[in-house]
């Protein structure tokens, strides 16, 4: 039966897709909306409360469209967002609704990765100064030590077509080794933002031996994958179709544009209009 219904996949900008194009690859037979807000990108450096309140707007256009099952493929919104809407907003507003993140999924995992149990974490300062990371991992790894290092000129770079310039290289060096001069023993860097993905050429240039790096996008797929399985009353709403439609709220010829670089193929979206 036919119900209208998506997966709504969401993020501050581009990186999300990032994950979603692994989530398409996986799963390519359901119907998915994918949202950026362009507009108010990059949410790295906003508070939690701004960050809450633009991340709560977009999940809840999401829900508008036909989507009762949201993914946060941004870590900044899922560290200070997804817990406040799944406890605070969904039992009371929409209890038929679910929001899932990124972050809980790699926590779920990232210690398989690790010889010497010793994990290095790359984001935006949002998601460094969360500390969500070092909380999740510990749930799940308490052996597992874990650093962390913001990395605030990364997502520019890479918002701005420059991260494979020699002129990013500057600060794909300084980061990397600002992380690993805190412990020797890291063996395992998770990129923490759906943006860093693109930098994989560059880091993987520059890495010393023997240190994997870990991207979350095919994390994030095999997790939803799983949870799908588990939850066949949300599997039973969302249509087999595999459209998929694109939107923004920033301005669709440059989204179009810098899109089809994360997704890997050609984008065309429509508009977002925020209330604001």
């Amino acid at each position: 039966m036919n119900t209208g219904q998506s997966i709504g996949v969401f993020d501050s900008g581009y990186g999300g897709l990032t994950v979603f194009k692994s989530i398409a690859k996986q799963l390519p037979q359901y119907n998915y909306i994918y949202l950026g807000d362009n507009a108010r990108s990059p949410y790295g450096d906003h508070s939690f409360e701004t960050v809450y309140q633009y991340t709560l707007e977009c999940v809840e256009w999401l829900f508008e469209q036909g989507c009762p099952l949201v993914i946060l493929a941004c870590n900044t919104a899922s560290a200070k967002a997804l817990r406040t809407i799944q406890q605070k907003v969904l039992p009371v507003k929409y209890p038929n609704h679910r929001v899932l993140g990124v972050i809980r999924p790699t926590a779920e995992v990232v210690g398989q990765y690790t010889r010497d149990k010793t994990v290095g974490v790359m984001g935006t300062r949002g998601t460094v100064n969360s500390l969500s990371y070092l909380m999740e991992i510990n749930k799940f790894f308490p052996e597992v030590k874990v650093l962390q290092q913001a990395c605030p000129m990364w997502v520019p770079l890479i918002e701005n077509n420059e991260h494979l310039n020699p002129g990013a290289d500057y600060f794909v060096q300084k980061y990397l080794d600002e992380l690993l001069e805190q412990d020797a023993d890291i063996d395992c860097i998770l990129l923490a933002c759906t943006h860093y993905p693109l930098l994989i050429p560059k880091l993987k240039a520059i890495l010393p031996v023997g240190i994997e790096l870990l991207g979350q996008g095919d994390i994030v797929a095999n997790s939803l994958e799983l949870y799908l399985k588990n939850h066949p009353e949300i599997v039973a709403k969302i249509d087999r179709e595999g459209i998929r439609k694109f939107f923004t709220s920033g301005d669709r010829q440059a989204f179009d544009q810098h899109a089809s670089i994360f997704f890997g193929e050609a984008v065309q979206s429509d508009q977002m209009h925020l209330k604001l």
